[in-house]
């Protein structure tokens, strides 16, 4: 009964302090529109490809795969592939070179070859996929052309749909700009309960009532329960409000496994005010939560709360920052669960979290038991 009091006592305290809830909320929430809106483009995975131009030297004299190369160019010409001949005095390689074209193709008597732009990769890749659909039906269609030649224009026509194979899949959802960080400045603020546990037997110490809560009856495991409890459930509630204001008013995907993302969001809450009280108690005076405050924004950074950090981030000093940071561990394991159904991913997570929140409690518990008082 002793541990509930305290707890709701907690609780009241934190949300009387509007200046410090107005900060847990509206800081994320404004943060995340700015950088949202700010870095669209960075996000978005989709490419547009507009009208693509080939530059042909036809050097077969005529023939039948002149013949089928010009129906060929003639049926591709509905999906916005223009096959242009190579005018005297032009040479292909330098208007591809130039930017002119996108490729330059040579048809010969002992095939057709062509010469594509770097720079412009994925519409070359386009047109040699188109070229070799080309040739196969080319092959396919030889037999026909050498026995009745005038046919090979029908045969090549009558299946120039196929020159571009369409296929549709379903990939697994990406985030967006704002799905990003939403789940981004969430985790964060979940990281931010160890800044409020730092202060949570100090500020007692402080306000020079811990000598009142130790001659209580009340013992101090009590004490030291209820405290930890009533900032868990205040912390936890400021990452509910941002979870559902993310979701309905910023439209942020949230993924179908949200009890788990609940779940890895509570242990890491659980771990930050662990290492927030194992931080006042070894970090003894007012500077304690000074420091605690400095390295919750440190670990903020390098998790990828403030800007993407892929998994390329390489090693050395940097890549063992960023790996060290519990919201990388949070953000790269329920990016997995919300985008790509893996709900195995959250348990190593978990369990990380839960890990250390059990030693940063011991060091909090054996160095509490060390003193007379709180």
């Amino acid at each position: 009964m002793n541990i509930l009091s305290i707890a709701i006592k907690e609780i009241k305290q934190d949300f009387r302090d509007w200046r410090t809830i107005l900060f847990m909320l509206c800081f994320p929430i404004v943060l995340m529109l700015i950088l949202g809106l700010a870095l669209t483009n960075a996000f978005s995975s989709e490419v547009s490809i507009g009208d693509v131009k080939v530059v042909v030297k036809d050097a077969t004299g005529g023939g039948p795969l002149s013949e089928a190369f010009a129906a060929f160019t003639k049926e591709v010409g509905k999906m916005g592939v223009t096959f242009e001949p190579l005018k005297p005095g032009m040479d292909g390689r330098e208007e591809v070179e130039n930017n002119r074209y996108a490729d330059y193709v040579e048809l010969t008597n002992q095939g057709i070859s062509m010469y594509g732009s770097s720079r412009d990769a994925i519409e070359s890749n386009i047109v040699q996929g188109m070229l070799a659909s080309f040739t196969d039906k080319y092959n396919a269609t030889a037999a026909v052309a050498s026995i009745e030649p005038a046919k090979t224009e029908m045969v090549l026509a009558s299946g120039g749909s196929d020159y571009i194979k369409e296929s549709s899949v379903d990939p697994n959802r990406t985030p967006g700009s704002i799905d990003y960080y939403a789940l981004a400045m969430t985790v964060m603020v979940g990281m931010w309960a160890a800044m409020a546990a730092g202060g949570l037997i100090q500020g007692e110490v402080w306000q020079r009532t811990a000598v009142r809560l130790v001659i209580a009856p009340i013992r101090k495991s009590e004490i030291f329960a209820g405290k930890i409890l009533g900032g868990l459930v205040s912390n936890l509630l400021c990452v509910i409000v941002i979870i559902v204001f993310s979701k309905y008013v910023f439209k942020a995907y949230w993924g179908h496994h949200m009890g788990i993302v609940i779940i890895v969001l509570i242990s890491e809450v659980v771990m930050a005010m662990s290492f927030g009280l194992a931080g006042s108690y070894l970090l003894k005076g007012a500077a304690s939560r000074g420091i605690i405050s400095l390295v919750v924004q440190l670990l903020s950074f390098f998790g990828g709360a403030y800007f993407p950090i892929g998994d390329d981030s390489g090693g050395g000093v940097m890549g063992f920052l960023v790996n060290l940071s519990p919201i990388r561990w949070a953000n790269h394991g329920l990016t997995q669960v919300i985008y790509g159904n893996n709900v195995s991913a959250a348990w190593p997570v978990v369990m990380l979290n839960i890990g250390f929140a059990v030693l940063f409690l011991g060091v909090s518990i054996f160095a509490m038991r060390r003193r007379e008082g709180l």
